[in-house]
């Protein structure tokens, strides 16, 4: 456990972050109006989750031989398996929140576009500078 908590401190936080903002009661405003702008948050959320896992992953792992598929798993598969979790949290625990196979659809579509985003930009940066 402690390993986590040193090695991805960061990624902890947000991943904590998601949870709260997943299960709390939102104040309704005026961006309500605004058409699937909660499908643009959650896109959002998810490629920040999924970026710093990668981020994270690839600064703890640059010197060590660590196979490139973990991340595909924790940076990736974790977060589209977590969403999915949460959306059917939300649908069968709150009374507040629906669970919608829509927010699940943005939520990896940002986990998918910050994975393709760290595999193809950013890891080459990292593997140059590690040379």
């Amino acid at each position: 456990m402690f390993y986590f908590i040193k090695k991805y401190p960061v990624s902890l936080l947000i991943i904590l972050a998601v949870i709260y903002l997943s299960f709390f009661k939102p104040p309704s405003t005026d961006l309500d109006k605004i058409p699937d702008f909660d499908k643009v948050v959650h896109v959002c959320m998810y490629l920040g989750m999924s970026g710093m896992l990668w981020l994270e992953f690839l600064r703890a792992h640059k010197y060590a031989d660590t196979p490139i598929w973990h991340a595909w798993v924790g940076a990736l598969l974790c977060p589209i398996l977590f969403s999915g979790t949460v959306e059917l949290l939300q649908q069968y625990c709150t009374t507040y929140r629906s669970g919608d196979w829509l927010d699940f659809a943005a939520n990896s579509t940002g986990a998918v576009i910050a994975s393709l985003i760290a595999h193809f930009l950013l890891r080459p940066r990292m593997l140059k500078r590690k040379n």
